[in-house]
């Protein structure tokens, strides 16, 4: 009888213990789940408090940075990629002149950040997964980039269709662009005659093959 009850006491001691490990596991798991959404909310939403405080190239700089894009200022050769190695200085020092979004998770709900750059010259997407048709429209529909930006790469973004591309003919002084690896432009004659006859200066170099 005594080995049975200390048997029993063992059971119950491991079946508490399997109990409290379950659901310590599960906290863990909803915490990380909780962190999660916040960093990814952190990444879309739009802090316009922030861009009051710092000015739109630094807010944007930041955003960018954090969705896994590079930045460079106007007057430097250095492009930044460490959030916490961007530059300090008085309000409105350094110019975003130019993005490179490789492999990162920029979307369309971000893109209010780029509404106050003045200096925005080239523009890269390149495997960006979140890129659609509605961010290649918001991008031409920002006045101040449809003066400065002259240069822009869109290359194996699979959500861009023909519609998104030929939304480019609003950016009047844009000069270069290249078209590679966008699977879901199906007539990219139509498409590019379209954006020819809006922006007669424009270069396009295609790989669509």
């Amino acid at each position: 009888m005594r080995l049975l009850s200390k048997t029993v006491q063992c059971a119950a001691k491991q079946r508490d213990w399997s109990r409290r490990h379950f659901w310590g596991w599960l906290n863990a798991v909803f915490n990380n789940v909780y962190h999660t959404v916040n960093v990814c909310w952190s990444l879309f939403r739009v802090d316009y408090e922030r861009i009051k405080a710092v000015g739109p190239d630094r807010a944007a700089a930041e955003w960018l940075l954090r969705c896994g894009a590079k930045v460079r200022f106007q007057g430097f050769d250095r492009w930044h990629h460490d959030y916490n190695g961007l530059p300090t200085g008085p309000l409105g020092r350094y110019k975003i002149q130019a993005i490179d979004a490789t492999e990162s998770c920029i979307m369309y709900r971000g893109f209010d950040h780029l509404d106050g750059l003045t200096h925005l010259e080239e523009i890269k997407f390149n495997k960006c997964i979140y890129i659609e048709d509605t961010c290649l429209e918001k991008l031409s529909s920002i006045e101040n980039l449809q003066e400065s930006l002259y240069m822009l790469e869109v290359v194996s973004c699979g959500n861009v269709t023909d519609k998104g591309v030929i939304a480019l003919h609003r950016l009047r002084n844009l000069e270069y662009l290249f078209l590679s690896d966008l699977p879901a432009i199906k007539d990219k004659q139509m498409t590019t005659d379209r954006l020819k006859t809006a922006l007669p200066r424009l270069d396009i170099a295609l790989d669509l093959d």
